[in-house]
């Protein structure tokens, strides 16, 4: 069934971003009543979310959502400073549950997982599972391909060879293990190592050779999972100014026939539903007249 959605200095500049984000108190959301009306990418105290679950319930109820779903960061055994622990998860999965419990009749209240192909939990777990990928794995190693942008520049330097693309080949061959997952039903921030790119500019996005690595990943991973996410919450964060994925990738998902979410991968109440419309108007661009939501019959598409 279709519906209508609801309308109405380098270095510096990245910990300058990153103060401003982690230390506002002013919402820059879409208003009273969000453009779009859910989001199944959020992240809460047990794993690197700045609030409470039941805050940012409250406050999707606020923005006249129909639903919210949670996407805790999966354990990661090389890597917990992100994600939850083991006994975080067990915690993680009674809070949700207490909650769709007692948010019932007024929103819908999803448990899903963020998934790391690396990840050593069980996506069979959830309702869903958004899949996606953090690591390049180099020898015993895993890096992180969303680090600070000094992080990144290092790795690509030293593991690398200073190659952008030799970087993007890697990413993107983990990228595509997504296939390999037990239960994905959404692929996230497809394009995740361009996060500093735009600060640092070690891959050329409009070059023929990057865009043939990741669209030949994304035909792997659309054969199999056909939902992907248009993911805007870098744009507040202040690291890009476009969405997650860019647009050639999104044109490609709609020629492949997939479908895509749009979600602000929110860590605080105040930017729930930031910068919607912008993901909304790519999909628009893209080819889309219709984006999808989640329900608890699967995916159900709104007119946009």
């Amino acid at each position: 069934m279709d519906r209508v959605v609801r309308g109405h200095g380098l270095f510096f500049v990245e910990i300058l971003f990153n103060l401003l984000y982690n230390n506002s108190n002013n919402y820059s959301g879409g208003g009273i009543m969000s453009v779009y009306p859910q989001n199944l990418h959020t992240h809460g105290i047990l794993c690197d979310g700045k609030f409470d679950y039941e805050d940012m319930v409250k406050r999707a109820v606020e923005l006249g959502f129909e639903s919210i779903g949670f996407s805790g960061h999966s354990h990661t055994p090389f890597d917990e400073s992100y994600c939850m622990s083991l006994e975080n998860t067990k915690v993680y999965k009674k809070r949700i549950a207490d909650l769709k419990e007692k948010y019932a009749g007024v929103i819908d209240v999803y448990r899903g997982i963020e998934f790391d192909v690396f990840s050593d939990d069980n996506p069979k777990d959830y309702e869903y599972v958004i899949g996606d990928c953090h690591y390049i794995k180099c020898g015993s190693k895993y890096l992180p391909v969303d680090g600070s942008a000094r992080e990144v520049q290092e790795c690509i330097n030293k593991f690398f060879g200073g190659d952008g693309l030799e970087f993007a080949k890697a990413y993107y061959n983990n990228m595509a293990l997504l296939t390999t997952l037990a239960k994905c039903d959404i692929v996230g921030h497809f394009d995740l190592l361009m996060k500093n790119n735009e600060l640092c500019g070690y891959i050329d996005p409009l070059s023929s050779a990057y865009r043939s690595i990741a669209l030949e990943a994304l035909t792997a991973v659309a054969e199999k999972i056909k939902v992907f996410e248009i993911n805007v919450g870098s744009i507040a964060r202040g690291y890009r100014s476009i969405p997650y994925p860019e647009s050639f990738i999104i044109k490609r998902i709609k020629e492949m026939g997939c479908g895509v979410v749009i979600s602000s991968d929110c860590h605080h109440t105040d930017y729930l539903d930031t910068n919607f419309e912008l993901g909304l108007q790519l999909a628009k661009d893209s080819g889309f007249n219709e984006v999808l939501i989640y329900t608890k019959d699967g995916f159900e598409g709104i007119k946009i």
